[in-house]
């Protein structure tokens, strides 16, 4: 069954490259980009049921062996995330029949689209580090040209600052690896942690160093503390299926990548790396959510809280106890369908009003209750309240850093939580609770389809998801709870990929 480990990678390149040959019928985009990516949705699920059923799945590119082949890798982690990336793109593929611009249309959405959800599952499948590095390009290949598809100036302003900082990462991660090649002479992850387990102590503090700089590049793509800034710079600024779709899914690229490598490669100075980390999660979750409350624009609300959330991902990582790394996994679950949701609850908002400033707005809970209870949904989720996915995720971190001491993270994972409540509630009350403007009124937006349906409906599915993780939250951490166990216990990923006891 290994060859289901291709399908999440060969689904979107494949649906790109007919979206391509359909490129002047925009109606026949629309629905190969919904059917692909429902089956994609399929594929995953697939996936992740394999993986469950049989453990570590393998397949060697060209039946090359490892460590001298390219490899794909799924473990429940990988299969998690891939399960993400058919959610939130067959998400996006809905929301965009009616919310991009027949005219952005024109210029390959669809195709770029696709390119890009290629690049992220080929990302959490790989299991050799340049092979990442490549993936990571084709999707900061395919983001850019997302983020730029419209040419306004707001677009351009915010695209250079975020493929400034992207190419920044990129540079430090191409520096590590050729430094990480030198001391091991592989780049396959199975092979490279059995290869630094046998390291010799004086060269100890070079692998602790390119550890950091692994850190600051994964850093950097998650949107970690110092190096956010590019994020709300950018994410605001594309159309709104496009943000939608970077902030449920495209900054935990970087996320996964922290969690893989800090523990099936650097695992060797523990107490060092995950103190820093720890740091890191805090002053993320702090300067996110400090940011977040001082913005009266949706989207850059909602752009800071993804930079402040990121922090709670990482600080399970950090932690690093079984409990801890089920609280991250459950996490970056709950948040990549919150947080999703509220952009595209921003964009129907915006087809609404014609306008993301919260001073313009007011009077939806009126004239739109349903669309103002599903925003209640994801945004008392987002705060952590119970009995929502929020409240079920923090508390398990809230807890898993209790028992391991962590009291400073603990006293700022339960601040932020406040904090993001006053956020949620703002947005509540200037856009749906106050009275609008008298001279408010239904804006159809030009070349866009007049039909709401194609809003509510992939809204509506994230809102029952963010209900079902909170009150049937067992399966889901059942699985993540394996999957924390295979990341603490490396030796069946090793075994699986090298066919060799570690």
């Amino acid at each position: 069954m290994s060859h289901v480990v291709a399908l999440p990678v060969l689904i979107p390149l494949l649906a790109g490259s007919i979206s391509l040959i359909f490129w002047r019928s925009h109606s026949a985009q629309r629905w190969i980009g919904v059917i692909a990516n429902a089956a994609l949705l399929v594929a995953s699920l697939w996936l992740l049921r394999e993986t469950w059923v049989h453990g570590h799945l393998v397949m060697h590119m060209g039946n090359w062996p490892a460590p001298f082949g390219i490899v794909l890798v799924s473990d429940l982690l990988a299969a998690i995330m891939i399960v993400l990336t058919g959610i939130t793109g067959l998400a996006t593929a809905l929301f965009s029949l009616s919310s991009i611009p027949r005219e952005q249309e024109r210029f390959g959405y669809y195709p770029l689209l696709h390119l890009l959800l290629a690049g992220v599952a080929g990302a959490f499948l790989t299991g050799d580090i340049f092979n990442l590095y490549v993936w990571f390009e084709v999707m900061l290949v395919a983001s850019f040209a997302l983020l730029i598809l419209g040419g306004e100036r707001a677009q351009m302003e915010g695209a250079i600052k975020y493929v400034t900082l992207n190419l920044l990462s990129s540079a430090l991660f191409l520096t590590a690896i050729g430094l990480l090649y030198g001391v091991a002479g592989t780049l396959n992850m199975a092979d490279l942690a059995v290869k630094l387990a046998e390291v010799p102590p004086e060269q100890s503090g070079l692998l602790t160093v390119i550890a950091m700089l692994f850190m600051i590049a994964f850093g950097i793509k998650a949107a970690a503390f110092p190096l956010f800034f590019w994020l709300p710079a950018s994410y605001h600024t594309p159309q709104v299926a496009v943000s939608a779709l970077f902030a449920g899914l495209l900054t935990k690229v970087g996320v996964y990548s922290l969690f893989r490598f800090f523990t099936l490669i650097f695992d060797q100075d523990v107490a060092f790396t995950h103190e820093i980390l720890l740091w890191m999660a805090v002053l993320t979750m702090l300067s996110g959510v400090l940011g977040a409350a001082a913005q009266y624009e949706f989207r850059r609300i909602l752009s800071f809280h993804s930079i402040s959330q990121i922090g709670y991902m990482i600080l399970g990582l950090a932690l690093f106890t079984p409990l801890a790394l089920v609280g991250g996994i459950i996490y970056i679950v709950h948040h990549s369908i919150v947080k999703a949701s509220l952009f595209q609850i921003s964009g129907l908002v915006y087809r609404l009003r014609g306008t993301y400033e919260l001073k313009g707005l007011g009077g939806l809970f009126r004239s739109h209750p349903w669309l103002s209870i599903l925003f209640l949904i994801a945004a008392l989720s987002l705060a952590g309240m119970p009995p929502l996915s929020g409240f079920m995720a923090k508390f398990i971190i809230v807890r898993a850093g209790l028992e391991a001491g962590a009291w400073v993270a603990v006293f700022f994972a339960l601040l932020v939580g406040l904090l993001t409540l006053y956020s949620m509630l703002k947005i509540w009350n200037e856009v749906f609770w106050k009275a609008g403007p008298e001279t408010q009124h239904e804006v159809p937006t030009r070349g866009q389809s007049p039909r709401l349906t194609y809003y509510y409906l992939p809204i509506a599915l994230f809102a029952v998801m963010t209900i079902l993780l909170g009150v049937a939250i067992q399966p889901i951490y059942e699985i993540a709870e394996r999957s924390a166990s295979q990341l603490l216990d490396t030796r069946g990923y090793i075994e699986a990929v090298l066919g060799v006891q570690p």
